[in-house]
């Protein structure tokens, strides 16, 4: 978060500003971020926010009963039946679908170890456990939701300056109590990344700016939207080149 808003000011302070994006997006706790950046949340609030979030995830279940896997080479609706079948009982889900080769189950640490076993053998490219510290975007964060509902009803929300497209939906949110209950259902709900590019591409959306430290989601998007423009921006040398970019 830090470094994703230090580079949105950067960028407002080369001239670049919010009012020729289409929407703004994020990658589950990215989507505090994104609202950050488009003036829904004050950046104090962000921060309370994402660590009341963090402290409510790692409460909800206790350490070593819970992990992640990514499967690799797998669609969605695969890495669906995989974790349907590893699961046995317990929980283990589709937490992620980031792109279509890439999706991430989270649950019941041994039902997510299952997962991997049986992912491989339905003929998927690597399923490897993630490390992680809890089963994140699950069932078992249930506990996690009922303290962010809380937390959110507390703070001051705004209409972002630009559209978010919720991680939850894969669909365009402007209103603030709307998005208040999206960032609850987010807590256990499943990242719909994949979808959430096929949207905003579908609504002419040629190029994406990935804002913060890393390119990890420049490369999902060109996977996702292949005629896509991607742009990392998470340094000053990137501040400077996507700033030339528009002139």
């Amino acid at each position: 978060m830090v470094t994703s808003i230090a580079a949105m000011r950067a960028l407002k302070a080369e001239g670049v500003t919010l009012a020729a994006a289409d929407f703004v997006a994020g990658h589950s706790l990215g989507e505090y971020s994104a609202l950050c950046a488009a003036g829904a949340l004050s950046l104090a609030d962000t921060a309370r926010l994402l660590r009341i979030r963090g402290d409510a995830m790692q409460a909800a279940v206790p350490v070593g009963e819970g992990a992640m896997a990514a499967l690799l080479g797998l669609d969605l609706a695969a890495a669906e039946a995989v974790a349907a079948e590893a699961a046995e009982g317990d929980v283990c889900e589709a937490a992620n679908d980031n792109d279509p080769a890439q999706v991430v189950v989270s649950g019941h640490r041994a039902a997510v170890e299952r997962a991997v076993g049986i992912a491989k053998e339905k003929g998927a490219k690597r399923a490897l456990m993630l490390p992680v510290s809890a089963p994140f975007h699950s069932a078992l964060m249930q506990p996690a939701a009922e303290a962010m509902e809380a937390a959110l009803a507390d703070v001051a929300m705004a209409a972002p300056q630009v559209p978010l497209i919720a991680n939850v939906t894969a669909a365009p949110v402007t209103d603030p109590a709307e998005i208040r209950r999206l960032l609850v259902a987010q807590v256990t709900g499943r990242v719909r990344w994949r979808e959430s590019v096929e949207t905003m591409a579908g609504r002419g959306v040629g190029a994406f700016w990935e804002i913060g430290a890393g390119k990890a989601l420049s490369g999902m998007i060109r996977r996702i939207a292949k005629e896509a423009e991607t742009r990392a921006v998470g340094t000053p040398e990137d501040v400077a080149a996507a700033a030339e970019s528009l002139g």
